[in-house]
């Protein structure tokens, strides 16, 4: 039996074989070799930003640096404010296919001011619609709207848009034809609300026996609380009673059928949520192109 090698002249002897094979990258060390000798096998680099292509954009806090995120993905122009008046249905006369929709009637829709990038940090437009009398209207909002030189509005909401060639001059009035036939919009709206509703109601909870010793608790909840391992608390987002509805609902790509410049009535594709006389906010659809529209000079901006 031939004599063993000392440690260190074993590691001498197949120094220049382990560092061929740690260098190619087509080899990977075995956990023999590396129990064996000591060595530690070689990694590809960390992770590094210099790794990424120079192309892509540096990601900054700005909130400048964040509006330029999103101007990929805001419209171009305002929206509008329009009144729910209910639903119908629409007949082809060559198919005689039925197409359900809902009138929209734009109710004095006027441009009450700006928000600006330099001063916001966004760019939007302020839209007003209906009529306040003076007495039910606060004074800081009283003092907004005649020192823009408008009057008093019912329902007011913001349209971000892409960028100042969006903002309309302040006063102007918003009519139907500000939409076309054939465009795609998006919707947003508040559902009906139901007021205070059971869990049996509002979560589609089946309720417990109406026998085995239930008395009158057929429809309530039960239990809430789990035991031990939840730490004997109620979870926070626990489906229990409380208010039913009347929260905020977008529909996107509803397809304009009508558009009745004349009477202000706009008439969209499908359902709307909320009822009659609901205040519904319509925009141009962000997933679908933008309608072809004229360039218009962009409104000039107080300083």
């Amino acid at each position: 039996m031939p004599p063993r090698l000392p440690r260190s002249s074993v590691q001498q002897l197949f120094a220049p074989v382990l560092t061929h094979q740690l260098c190619t990258p087509s080899r990977i060390l075995t956990t023999t070799a590396k129990r064996s000798f000591g060595i530690k096998p070689m990694y590809p680099p960390k992770f590094s930003h210099k790794n990424l292509d120079a192309d892509l954009p540096i990601l900054a806090a700005h909130p400048i640096a964040a509006h330029l995120r999103k101007a990929g993905s805001l419209p171009l122009r305002t929206g509008a404010l329009a009144i729910k008046k209910g639903m119908t249905a629409i007949y082809d006369p060559e198919t005689g296919v039925r197409t359900p929709c809902t009138v929209l009637q734009l109710d004095g829709a006027q441009v009450v001011s700006h928000k600006t990038l330099e001063k916001n940090g966004y760019c939007a437009v302020q839209v007003g619609s209906g009529f306040k009398y003076e007495r039910n209207v606060t004074k800081p909002m009283l003092g907004h709207f005649s020192a823009n030189g408008v009057s008093p509005k019912r329902h007011i909401h913001e349209f971000r848009v892409k960028d100042e060639t969006g903002l309309l001059p302040i006063g102007e009035v918003i009519n139907a034809d500000w939409f076309q036939e054939g465009q795609y919009v998006d919707v947003r709206s508040n559902s009906r609300g139901m007021g205070f509703a059971g869990a049996m109601k509002k979560w589609g909870f089946h309720g417990q026996d109406r026998s085995h010793g239930v008395s009158l608790t057929h429809r309530s909840l039960g239990s809430t609380a789990p035991s031990q391992g939840g730490g004997s608390r109620v979870f926070p987002g626990k489906k229990m009673p409380g208010r039913m509805g009347n929260y905020q609902v977008t529909l996107q790509n509803l397809k304009v059928l009508k558009v009745d410049a004349e009477n202000g009535i706009v008439v969209v594709k499908g359902s709307i949520a909320g009822p009659k006389g609901r205040c519904v906010k319509v925009q141009d659809a962000i997933k679908k192109p933008w309608p072809k529209i004229e360039a218009t000079e962009p409104a000039p901006v107080e300083e």
